[in-house]
């Protein structure tokens, strides 16, 4: 899927902004659909597919975070949230609730392009038919590199965006430590504490998926000055690419 055909959906209770957003964005080649509120955009969710949502995190009712929460439970669209400049804590709670990205208002519509076709390119690229599989072993969990999917038994563990990508480099990788300033450069972030602060809390998420205990990690540890490592059974570190 290129950026152009991507079908976003924009979840703003302020009028100006939704129709501003969606007029900027079908310029620039992308599908639109708007929601003015959580439960309007559940709605307009229960019978539509999207390639990401761009997401107000101050709304009346049922705000950003605990929307996007919500939405983790049975989707892993991306997900962009807007957050209001100096909202710390909001931004935090959101990445940890499964949100792919944040950006601060007020913002550069500009800023806004570049940051959604970064987390559309980070989405996993559909495999060839005839690729062989090459499968990692993380205990119960089994992730398939080419396709980019993790099983658990016969249950798929769904993903975000952002989870996907970081899958994607420890896989190209297993058992070598990867910076935390290198992640945040191959996940196309800018650089800064900040972001290395925001992978943090990626890799915590992450580690509550593949983890039997998150706080005592077997599989994506922490290596001490050297950053983070996926460590898989090692049977199966034979079959990955070299």
């Amino acid at each position: 899927m290129s950026d152009m055909d991507a079908h976003l959906l924009i979840v703003d209770d302020d009028e100006r902004i939704r129709d501003l957003l969606k007029k900027f964005l079908m310029r620039n080649g992308f599908l639109v659909t708007a929601a003015r509120d959580a439960a309007h955009a559940r709605r307009v969710l229960s019978g539509l597919d999207f390639d990401m949502i761009v997401l107000d995190v101050m709304m009346p009712g049922e705000d950003g975070v605990s929307l996007t929460k919500a939405l983790r439970e049975t989707h892993s669209t991306p997900i962009l949230l807007l957050t209001a400049r100096g909202e710390t804590e909001h931004r935090i709670a959101g990445l940890e609730a499964g949100a792919d990205d944040y950006l601060a208002k007020p913002f550069e519509p500009k800023e806004l392009l570049l940051r959604i076709n970064a987390i559309l390119r980070r989405m996993p690229e559909a495999p060839a038919q005839d690729a062989a599989a090459k499968i990692l072993t993380l205990g119960p969990i089994r992730y398939d590199i080419e396709r980019g999917e993790m099983w658990q038994g016969e249950d798929p563990v769904r993903l975000t965006a952002t989870e996907s990508q970081l899958m994607k480099i420890f896989s190209a990788k297993p058992g070598e430590p990867i910076s935390r300033a290198k992640l945040v450069e191959d996940l196309g972030r800018d650089k800064g504490q900040a972001q290395e602060r925001a992978v943090d809390v990626q890799i915590t998420r992450l580690r509550r998926k593949i983890e039997q205990d998150p706080k005592q990690p077997r599989y994506l540890q922490t290596v001490r000055g050297a950053g983070y490592m996926l460590a898989p059974d090692v049977e199966n570190i034979l079959n990955c690419p070299v």
